[in-house]
């Protein structure tokens, strides 16, 4: 693939008909039942991981008995938070302005893919006061559209943080649907869906994921979208080092593995998640069907990054992927190449890169883009056909 430097106002102009590097098809093969629609096109601004915090939501000596380690890492949030996300948010806003200029590219909305807060508060009130000091952050960025989230591991980690995610994010949530839809039901559970123009939105919920893979069964069964798009916050697709952090990871789950790919191989969805804070693209065959992974994370720890660790095409999906972190679990080296020996047949496009931003996903028509933006800039530093990884060869 190819890296792009192009300002936000030339993307404008060419994002309906921009040359991507990673189509694998000129034809969209769609799920069966799946009708294509005139639906206008629109657009809609995806984030990774963010972990919004501040030292004060943290109960100290209950993080030093419970998670002694976790309190570096806290801080650096909390630094990043002050210092990084408002800027981050500023740039969103100013980007959803210039988009929504053009019927083309108008915004829907801002999703996000989870670990929307670090969590690890220590009660149920101080999970409360950062859930809703997130919110009212959010708010007060003023993006100019509705705000959707996944569940992520630290939004529910940590004493009360299960009850604090019910109790401020479900109405807040529903309240966002209902900015899409008026009279859409309430969020009772992070497992929820909206649908704009021609596309489906499932949103998974990978800590109750018996649950999830049952009702994401029937999401599938019932589909008549164009496009399923499927957001769950940690990998389906493993990639990098932490091989072992995806969705129905353990051996007593293969079986719930091996039907949630088939779903999402014969739906042709795009998967779009975070939680291992890097860039990723795969396409990968399974049931009766190929589906796309895309994953990024907006965790930026200064205002100017540059990609690091790129690894691109399906020859580098192998078990030296481990190497980019060799620090991560030596112990466990031979299980995690094992797995990328195991899923390797089944890939056919990838590519990753340590690289915090954001991205801008394009719907027009059959055709779904995406155009990854480093840090916190205005420039398309990727850009992708993610319709055309979902394609037979």
């Amino acid at each position: 693939m190819k890296t792009h430097a192009i300002t936000r106002r030339t993307f404008l102009h060419s994002a309906a008909s921009a040359a991507t590097s990673l189509t694998l098809a000129p034809a969209l093969a769609r799920a069966a039942g799946a009708r294509p629609t005139n639906a206008a096109a629109f657009s809609f601004v995806l984030l990774g991981d963010l972990h919004y915090d501040k030292l004060e939501h943290h109960d100290l000596a209950w993080l030093d008995r419970k998670h002694p380690n976790d309190l570096s890492q806290i801080k650096n949030y909390t630094r990043v938070t002050a210092e990084i996300m408002p800027r981050l948010f500023a740039t969103l806003r100013e980007s959803i302005t210039e988009l929504n200029r053009s019927p083309a590219t108008a915004v829907a909305f801002v999703l996000q893919v989870g670990d929307l807060v670090e969590g690890l508060c220590g009660s149920e009130e101080r999970s409360v006061r950062q859930n809703t000091e997130v919110l009212e952050f959010v708010r007060g960025a003023r993006l100019g559209a509705p705000f959707l989230f996944a569940k992520g591991n630290h939004d529910i980690t940590g004493d009360g943080a299960r009850e604090a995610f019910a109790g401020v994010f479900h109405p807040f949530l529903t309240e966002q649907r209902r900015a899409l839809r008026a009279g859409a039901e309430a969020v009772s559970s992070a497992r929820y869906t909206v649908e704009v123009g021609n596309a489906q939105f499932a949103f998974f919920d990978a800590y109750e994921s018996a649950e999830s893979l049952e009702w994401f069964e029937a999401v599938a069964a019932k589909r008549t979208a164009e496009h399923l798009f499927t957001i769950v916050h940690p990998p389906v697709v493993p990639y990098g080092a932490r091989a072992t952090w995806t969705v129905f990871a353990a051996e007593k789950e293969r079986a719930k593995r091996e039907k949630f790919l088939a779903l999402l191989g014969d739906q042709h969805a795009i998967v779009l998640g975070g939680h291992i804070h890097k860039y990723n693209v795969i396409a990968r065959e399974a049931g009766r069907g190929r589906f796309a992974q895309f994953a990024l994370s907006s965790v930026v720890n200064a205002p100017a990054v540059v990609a690091k660790t790129a690894l691109t095409g399906i020859a580098k999906y192998n078990g030296e992927q481990i190497k980019v972190e060799p620090n991560f679990g030596p112990g466990t080296d031979a299980a995690r190449q094992a797995i990328y020996a195991a899923e390797q047949p089944f890939v056919k496009a990838f590519e990753y890169a340590d690289l915090p931003g954001y991205a801008v996903v394009t719907v027009d028509g059959a055709r779904v883009t995406v155009r990854m933006f480093s840090g916190i800039g205005h420039e398309v530093w990727r850009s992708v056909d993610l319709s055309g990884l979902t394609a037979r060869a």
